[in-house]
């Protein structure tokens, strides 16, 4: 296995991991004090909708996609 692609699932695997922790404290502070939750949910919510555009952004130009870096 190349070591790009190892150092890839890696760091997949612990993003997955942080953002399980990060949920979870967010639905549990959202339980224990409203208040709390709902302030630290609105800016997970706002980065959440960023890379959701981004992603859309990117599956969308799938034919010209300037980012691929490969020449046709």
């Amino acid at each position: 296995m190349p070591l790009d692609r190892f150092v890839l699932i890696l760091v997949a695997v612990v993003a997955a991991a942080g953002a399980t922790v990060v949920i979870a404290t967010l639905l549990l502070g959202t339980w224990l004090s409203p208040g709390l939750g709902l302030a630290a949910a609105i800016p997970v919510l706002l980065v959440a909708y960023v890379l959701w555009r981004v992603i859309s952004h990117r599956i969308a130009e799938a034919p010209d996609d300037r980012y691929d870096g490969i020449d046709n």
